[in-house]
Formats: structure tokens, sequence, C-alpha cells
């Protein structure tokens, strides 16, 4: 679907789902590089709106980032 941008006339588009465009079924907490992606620089897990995930994988994806951070795998705060 495309949007129109307010400040100029051209078309903006929605960014699609990582896991559904890809096609993945699991999503691992032991992957930290996948994981990271949806964290901000200060470590946050970014919005909906923000990582372009659809509503099923960003609650995936939020509980894996919490396991991992968990079992000391990803950071709770920015180094």
């Amino acid at each position: 679907m495309l949007k129109q941008n307010s400040q100029n006339s051209s078309p903006k588009k929605e960014k699609q789902c990582f896991f559904c465009v890809n096609k993945e079924k699991h999503i691992d907490y032991k992957d930290n590089e996948t994981l990271r992606r949806f964290t901000s620089s200060y470590m946050k897990i970014q919005p909906r709106r923000r990582s372009g995930l659809c509503a099923l994988h960003q609650r995936k994806v939020s509980t894996a980032i919490k396991q991992s951070r968990i079992a000391g795998l990803l950071a709770f705060v920015p180094k």
C-alpha cells in the first residue's frame, strides 16, 4: 500500500515484515545478529512502526530479545 507523504508528493512504501518476507518459521533467542537489528542504539526494543514487523512477529521478537537478555547474550544497556 502506498501512502502520500505530506511534505512532498512522492509515494511512500510501507515496510514489510522481515520474517514474513524471508519465510522464517522460528525466531531464535540465540541469534544475536538478527535480534540486534530490532533494537535501537540504546538497546531498547523498536516499535512496530519503526521495525516494520507484523504484530505476530513483533511479539515473538520482543519475547526472544527478553530471553536473550536474561541468558546474557544481549545487553540490557549499551556499553
